[in-house]
């Protein structure tokens, strides 16, 4: 079963397909373009087949480890072509397994059709907490890996990366690079948190903000003097915001909604619309910079006057979810029903959408 493994994900890579789900007594599910559909050209799996499968993906360590917890994150490598995440878990008593493409070549902010404003404006900062939002699989980690690129190539700096687990390697470029890996080198993020400022480090990259220690711990690194990156699994800039200051006891929440608008230099979200031609999908993004009027709406809990300031804010490189959808509808890129389908506001994209002879209704 190993060889018929290794031999789907190289057909996985080759199709473009992003993900591979596989359970027992069914045909593997692939995801493309953001769509789930049955592999009904690949036969039923039985258990014994996905155990085998984990065995070869997995070091004796992993699989001992999977054995008492039962569910787990990795990291695998097929030679040549390509990485992959992997979450190996139980369902109904017998093994599952998830697989998803990480691709070996980091791309350039270019290249992933990212906001460039907004990434050269934020890469260039110095101390702070930068974030990248979105649902799973919006692909806000690959962002975020093309971003530490970035600083590496231009920042005499020493990094220092906190992973569950390592998703894209990194080598030294002008910075210097250190890569811990949840479970591997360290027993969670809290734990490496909490010793990371004595690593002498000039940036800080936690690969998920899931709870509060962490959430603590990042805000703490950066009004120290550091540059933080983090992922937050939300659907948008406010929400971030808000996910933030409500994992803190209510007690607490405006003393943190005052080191959040003290610290945070910026939120990139990001959503993957399926594209009109249906070869792929392009990155919706929305982006908030902090300025001093933002910061004053973050620590007063104006997060309507948040949202206006993104709208109006196109000289610093802000926007919304909801105007980027409308300038890849108008280039072309999308259709009108994606746009609708992802919007923040659908009846506000509807009208506009009506008005330039789309849609009449949602």
């Amino acid at each position: 079963m190993a060889m018929d493994l290794t031999n789907l994900l190289k057909l996985m890579v080759e199709k473009g397909i992003s993900d591979i789900h596989f359970k027992a007594g069914a045909c593997p599910a692939v995801r493309v373009n953001g769509n789930l559909v049955p592999a009904v050209n690949i036969a039923k799996v039985s258990a014994a087949d996905i155990e085998a499968m984990a065995k070869t993906i997995m070091t004796p360590e992993q699989s001992q480890h999977w054995q008492t917890s039962q569910e787990m994150d990795l990291a695998y490598s097929l030679d040549g072509v390509s990485r992959f995440r992997v979450n190996v878990f139980r369902q109904r008593g017998s093994a599952a397994l998830s697989l998803r493409v990480v691709p070996i070549k980091l791309k350039g902010f270019a290249e992933l059709n990212l906001p460039q404003q907004a990434f050269d404006k934020l890469s260039s900062e110095s101390r702070g907490l930068v974030l990248f939002a979105g649902i799973t699989g919006a692909g806000k980690t690959t962002s975020m890996n093309s971003f530490v690129h970035r600083l590496n190539e231009t920042q005499n700096a020493r990094i220092i990366t906190i992973e569950d687990p390592i998703e894209f390697f990194h080598e030294d470029i002008k910075a210097t690079i250190v890569q811990r890996e949840v479970g591997r080198d360290t027993a969670s993020f809290a734990g490496a948190l909490k010793q990371v400022l004595r690593q002498d480090p000039d940036i800080v990259v936690i690969g998920e903000m899931r709870d509060v220690e962490t959430m603590q711990a990042a805000l703490t690194a950066a009004e120290t003097g550091h540059l933080v990156l983090s992922t937050v699994h939300t659907l948008d800039a406010v929400q971030t915001i808000d996910r933030i200051v409500d994992s803190f006891p209510n007690a607490h929440a405006a003393q943190v909604r005052q080191q959040l608008g003290l610290v945070l230099k910026g939120v990139i979200g990001q959503r993957l619309v399926a594209a009109k031609d249906g070869r792929g999908r392009y990155p919706a993004t929305e982006v908030l910079i902090v300025n001093s009027g933002v910061r004053r709406h973050i620590i007063d809990s104006k997060n309507n006057d948040i949202y206006k300031t993104m709208e109006a804010g196109s000289y610093y490189g802000m926007h919304t979810f909801d105007q980027d959808l409308m300038r890849l509808f108008q280039e072309g890129k999308i259709s009108d029903k994606e746009a609708l389908e992802n919007a923040t506001n659908a009846e506000d994209v509807q009208l506009k959408l009506r008005g330039m002879g789309g849609p009449p209704q949602a």
